[in-house]
């Protein structure tokens, strides 16, 4: 019997308005995990309403009082690491040691925003006037929207609700339908964890509907949305409407440099890695190979025959190194661009075709391709999948060039022994991260994760940047003078 999950509004699980459900299926098998109610627009209405009331008692809790809750959910999780695992690598697909990191990312944001609940910080400084005081306090901005995706669907819900949480607000929640589980498990750990009803809330359903329904939703004071940039730049079109918040991380076109002096077997390595774990389907996956051209065969020889081995199949079997692709649409826009980049006139190398590990999932071999000239669609446009175009260069500048020559400026990487180089490169590429010798993948939590460019507008997630996200900052004067004193004039 495959089970049926309500809406989550107000701590309760209620019936949708809808009557429409819609089912989880498993990316390797085609199994049905689950069938879940789909939420309509009178739903978004009650789970706006019952995270008003929760935001009322939440903001009043003292910030250390809101981290003894976040402590203990990070508890829960750590506890049901593996069995959140197992179910990731059901729902998404991804290989079950990289499932384990997914969970282990959302316990290192929980424990890391809870923390700052001791640590909300404004400043203090001096007043022009005698006998009056200065300081900044932040304060909660909220009921906040938020939308996510299906790659990492632990994690990022949990940079974006923990953050949100600590700073006193209470949020509207809508998971992909193509990892609505997770999303569940998390919220109820978190109620499980003691936080008050109605403070998160989740709404599954098509961003169509139930999206839009939040981006547009008068009494929702800020969006947070992780997703495509034709998406992200609706959102921030609606929210200029009303001037709502809005935070956007929309997709990478990520390079990695490697250098004629870099170490090679680090390099392919990190590259391997980077093009090809969580099957490219990360926002910071390694997109494009930038080659100094003197070491160009030898790494892509190297390179060819490295992939060669690796194995595609069921996340859960220890042997393989590649799970499925997310869905059906997914796995067509994949083999659209494969077909693209052999039209645009680049070399494929090795892949291009859907793979069969004897499973009816959504398969895809692990693809190459090199004669890349960097106009070319498939060097420009995220493709999401585990396809990989290498650009030759001549030098750093040129590298450097070829880098930036993206609308996207999420993360970037270089392979170099010289320090030099690598320092260039942290100057002048274009991107929120950088990394030198490993690969584009592989954020810490306590850093702040973000890019510029097409990839966002400006905010950041993680890190100290986190509680920015989702704080308003407030002047706060004290004048303790007992007479009126009147700035810019009364200057002594």
């Amino acid at each position: 019997m495959v089970q049926e999950y309500k809406l989550l509004i107000g701590g309760e699980s209620i019936d949708s308005s809808t009557g429409e459900t819609f089912d989880d299926i498993n990316p390797a098998t085609l199994e049905n995990l689950a069938t879940v109610q789909v939420a309509g627009i009178e739903d978004v209405n009650r789970a706006v309403s019952a995270a008003e009331a929760g935001f009322r008692v939440w903001s009043e809790v003292p910030a250390p009082g809101r981290a003894d809750v976040l402590f203990r959910a990070a508890r829960i999780l750590q506890e049901r690491k593996e069995d959140l695992a197992v179910l990731m690598t059901e729902e998404m697909g991804k290989v079950l040691p990289e499932a384990r990191g997914d969970v282990q990312e959302a316990i290192d944001i929980t424990n890391y925003a809870a923390g700052e609940g001791r640590r909300m910080f404004g400043d203090t400084t001096t007043s022009e006037l005698k006998d009056k005081f200065c300081m900044t306090v932040l304060r909660p901005i909220g009921v906040v929207g938020m939308i996510t995706p299906w790659n990492f669907p632990i994690a990022i819900p949990s940079w974006k609700i923990m953050p949100a949480l600590i700073a006193g607000n209470a949020v509207v929640f809508k998971p992909s339908s193509d990892t609505p589980l997770l999303a569940i498990k998390l919220v109820e750990i978190l109620m499980e964890a003691g936080l008050p009803p109605g403070v998160v809330n989740i709404v599954p359903g098509p961003g169509g509907c139930v999206g839009k329904a939040i981006v547009q939703h008068p009494r929702i004071s800020a969006v947070s949305f992780t997703g495509s940039l034709d998406t992200g730049k609706w959102i921030m079109e609606e929210c200029a409407k009303t001037m709502k918040r809005v935070s956007l991380e929309l997709g990478g076109k990520n390079p990695v440099i490697v250098m004629d002096d870099a170490d090679l077997e680090l390099a392919l390595e990190g590259v391997l890695w980077g093009a090809f774990g969580t099957t490219g389907q990360r926002c910071t996956a390694t997109s494009r190979l930038i080659l100094h051209e003197k070491i160009k065969d030898e790494f892509i020889r190297r390179l060819v025959a490295k992939t060669k081995y690796l194995r595609v199949g069921n996340g859960l079997l220890p042997e393989t190194d590649i799970g499925p692709v997310i869905n059906k649409a997914q796995l067509d826009k994949i083999e659209k661009y494969v077909r693209i980049g052999k039209e645009e006139g680049a070399t494929l190398l090795l892949g291009g075709n859907r793979a069969d590990p004897g499973l009816p999932g959504y398969f895809f071999e692990p693809t190459i391709f090199t004669d890349v000239r960097q106009e070319m669609r498939i060097a420009q446009e995220e493709i999401f999948g585990p396809v990989l175009s290498i650009i030759t260069v001549s030098d750093l500048d040129e590298a450097i060039e070829v880098a930036n020559n993206t609308k996207y400026g999420l993360s970037s990487a270089i392979y170099t022994e010289n320090i030099g180089n690598a320092f260039r490169a942290i100057k002048k590429i274009e991107a929120g991260i950088t990394y030198v010798n490993a690969p584009t993948i592989g954020a810490e939590v306590h850093l702040p994760f973000g890019g510029i460019k097409g990839t966002g507008n400006g905010f950041r997630e993680a890190g100290t940047e986190a509680i920015k996200e989702f704080t308003e900052v407030k002047a706060v004067y004290i004048d303790y003078s007992g007479r009126l004193q009147k700035a810019q004039i009364d200057i002594e």
